[in-house]
């Protein structure tokens, strides 16, 4: 039968001296996860600042949209500036219209796929923007 050494009533059992009674391989792995939960923690608290300015940025979109004004005072507006969100989605929409129009649309068919196919895109490339990084927290 194996001694049992009990443990040292006298001992420290704070983190610090675990940590530097620990072997390297020990040592290396407790580093590695604590580097993993500070990266893990930046995401989050970067992800919870995207989606609040994306909230913030699409309830003043809407604002504007059904304030009234004409679309295309809203985009000239926002065609000078950086988008995002909604925003940028309507742009994708409004170019592809003028677009269209300049080239002489056929069929309003195939006017409203083009559309949906610029609104897509840029509904994709937003939410690319918005998911970036997410697979590391899975």
């Amino acid at each position: 039968m194996e001694n049992i050494a009990l443990a040292d009533p006298g001992a420290q059992l704070s983190i610090w001296a675990l940590f530097s009674q620990a072997s390297w391989v020990v040592k290396l792995v407790m580093i590695g996860l604590l580097c993993a939960s500070v990266w893990t923690w930046a995401i989050i608290v970067d992800k919870l600042v995207s989606y609040a300015r994306m909230r913030l940025a699409l309830n003043r979109f809407e604002q504007v949209f059904w304030s009234g004004q004409s679309l295309e005072e809203l985009y000239r507006t926002l065609a000078d500036r950086k988008t995002t969100g909604m925003g940028a989605i309507f742009v994708a929409a409004m170019r592809e219209w003028k677009k269209s129009f300049e080239k002489g649309a056929k069929t309003p068919l195939g006017l409203q796929t083009r559309i949906d196919k610029a609104m897509d895109l840029a509904l994709t490339r937003e939410m690319e923007k918005l998911e970036g990084r997410l697979g590391f927290l899975a």
